[in-house]
């Protein structure tokens, strides 16, 4: 791997891991158009590591709001109804769901999810699910109405994305737009949903490190921070644009890409 490739695949990795249009989806896929070796399971563990770095720092108030009031709550039954203990508890348990399937599925996800027919047809087809939550929508709820029912429908939602070319993004806005959250709501606490999902799937993956191989320490070194500068841009980007705009574009571009995946893959010229 030289520098370029290190720089492409950490800008990609940045900007796809919070972008509703599935960075597991254009990990795959972009190194196949260029005509790349797939760099290495320890490469995209330790780059997994700059976003995931990215949230906990874009949100590091939230979060400590949010742990400070789960502990209240532990410690004071009083305060235990209260919106940052509640919000904590939506948080473990909405993620739950992902934490079950993707131990119980790790090795068909990594070794039989990864054809770029499958990717190209999940990119087009989880488009009309958020299509059709966008249009669905009355956005009428924010992200203190949120109940247990709502976190643990979000977080069901976000176990889906395990299957590359859906989303976790995509699936999470989609799951709050469908329970009538505004979308700016639905993005926000999206995002405080996949904290412990990203901090958890990059542990877990860095059970790849110890296998070598791959890209040189100084190009991974690249593209993790890379990562982390446009995973934290990207993230204060949805945020405004959603509060003014739909998310149908992202669905416009997930099609596209789908649809040019399966022809180049059908044609035989990336593979």
């Amino acid at each position: 791997m030289d520098a370029f490739q290190a720089i492409v695949l950490g800008i990609v990795q940045g900007l796809t891991e919070f972008l509703p249009i599935s960075s597991s989806g254009h990990l795959r896929v972009v190194p196949a158009l260029f005509g790349w070796e797939d760099p290495g399971a320890a490469f995209t563990a330790i780059v997994q590591l700059g976003t995931m770095l990215a949230v906990v720092v874009f949100f590091r108030h939230d979060l400590w709001g949010i742990a400070r009031g789960w502990l209240a709550g532990l410690r004071n039954p009083a305060l235990r109804r209260t919106g940052p203990s509640l919000l904590g508890w939506y948080i473990i348990l909405g993620t739950i769901p992902i934490s079950v399937v993707g131990f119980l599925v790790a090795d068909t996800i990594e070794n039989e999810f990864r054809s770029l027919e499958l990717i190209g047809t999940t990119l087009i087809l989880f488009s009309f699910v958020m299509l059709f939550a966008e249009r669905r929508s009355r956005r009428t709820r924010a992200i203190d109405d949120l109940t247990l029912r709502d976190g643990l429908l979000i977080g069901a939602a976000q176990a889906l994305a395990l299957v590359p070319g859906i989303s976790r993004s995509g699936a999470t806005i989609s799951a709050g737009l469908l329970l009538d959250f505004d979308r700016v709501a639905a993005a926000r606490y999206s995002f405080l949903l996949s904290v412990p999902a990203v901090v958890l799937s990059g542990v877990f993956e860095l059970r790849h490190v110890s296998e070598g191989g791959g890209a040189p320490a100084g190009a991974t070194a690249l593209a993790t921070v890379l990562a982390f500068s446009t995973g934290y841009a990207s993230i204060a980007w949805l945020l405004k644009y959603v509060a003014q705009h739909s998310i149908g574009v992202f669905a416009g571009y997930r099609i596209g890409l789908g649809i040019l995946v399966l022809v180049l893959a059908a044609a035989g010229a990336i593979s």
